[in-house]
């Protein structure tokens, strides 16, 4: 579970009624919930999301499977257009 931060905020009115139409919209109920939801949606224009410890591990294993197989050859632009276009 996440940590939780305690606020005490004023916002517009606009702002008021949008947290409130997210809060009925997703059946949620106050709020701090509402307000925690919208920032789920939009954050990640603004913020990159935690990666999970297992995704980094994933992409590590996913590497270095890459690199026996491979090694650390370069792929010139010829090979890299014949791979876009499927041949």
């Amino acid at each position: 579970m996440q940590k939780m931060v305690a606020m005490n905020v004023k916002v517009k009115d606009y702002t008021n009624r949008v947290i409130g139409v997210v809060k009925e919209k997703y059946g949620l109920k106050d709020k701090g919930e509402a307000l925690d939801k919208f920032a789920e949606l939009c954050g990640e224009d603004f913020v990159e999301s935690e990666v999970r410890e297992e995704v980094i591990r994933e992409v590590i294993e996913s590497c270095e499977r890459h690199i026996k197989k491979y090694g650390f050859r370069k792929t010139s632009i010829e090979e890299l257009d014949k791979l876009c276009r499927g041949e």
